[in-house]
């Protein structure tokens, strides 16, 4: 008997921590991350884009120098790097090729891929092949996250952030417990975070957007009440990955929306329940999330 479309959604989700794993083992003998000390540039779109933002935050937050991130359709060509890393999970999305292309010769590349037989393999000087976290699925979750955790394992100890084989071990209770019932049930979710939990709860926001077509919007938290909190009220969740900032709990109850909060959990584990979240809402309303409306696998765009 062949998966659903949606089984094979939630099996992709269920193999991250094994995922995970893997990638902080791989990440320890790959010699294309950036240094200590470089300028570097993180590149991608959609979900590696935001991906890329959370690496920069990390990155720059672990002290090892300055990281910007930028989808790949918006890079400054006139800015200089030491290196430039570029997320494709499937190797062929056009902008990201075009970048490479015009960043051939000038600066040193690193591409994270998933196929090891696309265009991207002969596009960079340094090429991560993740292939054991590649997905059927349209929307992204097993590569986007395993990408990122490959990234943040090289980036070694950092103050405050738990290893990547202890993330994996909060992503396995991600899988296992119960989503909030309050999430489950709800008319709108607005998803929070600050520093590198931001590209997190953008990418929670477009998870839900993509799978089951949702109203979500994401926002760096300490924004929330500077305009984003008058949609809260009474249905509607307000998602906040990582630490909760002072007094946010007190704003949200006010207007009497429900707070979904897991401070002790890693973030990345957290976006595991979002991506739950997603394929269960999709189910929920007879919609397919392995198959999402108007969207492919890949972006590829005729001459």
């Amino acid at each position: 008997m062949s998966r659903t479309p949606a089984a094979r959604t939630s099996a992709e989700i269920a193999t991250q921590p094994a995922s995970w794993r893997r990638a902080a083992e791989a990440a320890a003998g790959f010699e294309g991350l950036p240094q200590p000390g470089e300028r570097v540039a993180v590149t991608g779109c959609g979900t590696s884009w935001f991906m890329a933002l959370a690496y920069a935050a990390l990155r720059e937050a672990a002290g090892q120098g300055e990281t910007d991130a930028f989808a790949s359709s918006e890079f400054p060509a006139a800015r200089t790097y030491d290196r430039v890393v570029a997320i494709t999970r499937s190797g062929t999305t056009t902008e990201v090729l075009d970048l490479l292309d015009r960043l051939r010769g000038r600066v040193p590349t690193t591409v994270l891929t998933a196929d090891p037989k696309t265009p991207v393999m002969a596009s960079a000087d340094a090429v991560a092949v993740l292939d054991w976290a590649d997905e059927e699925s349209v929307v992204q979750t097993r590569f986007a996250t395993t990408a990122l955790a490959f990234l943040r394992a090289g980036l070694g100890p950092v103050a405050g952030l738990k290893p990547v084989e202890e993330a994996a071990v909060d992503a396995e209770l991600a899988l296992t417990e119960p989503l909030p019932e309050a999430a489950l049930a709800a008319e709108q979710w607005t998803f929070l975070g600050r520093g590198w939990t931001y590209g997190l709860a953008l990418e929670a926001a477009l998870k839900m957007r993509e799978a089951a077509g949702a109203w979500t919007e994401a926002y760096p938290a300490m924004e929330y009440r500077h305009g984003p909190i008058a949609i809260t009220g009474p249905g509607r969740v307000t998602w906040v990955f990582g630490e909760l900032p002072e007094g946010l709990a007190g704003d949200v109850a006010r207007v009497g929306g429900t707070l979904v909060s897991r401070p002790g959990t890693d973030p990345l584990a957290d976006l595991v329940r979002a991506q739950r979240l997603a394929v269960a809402l999709a189910e929920a309303r007879g919609l397919d999330p392995d198959r999402p409306r108007n969207l492919t696998r890949s972006v590829i765009l005729t001459p």
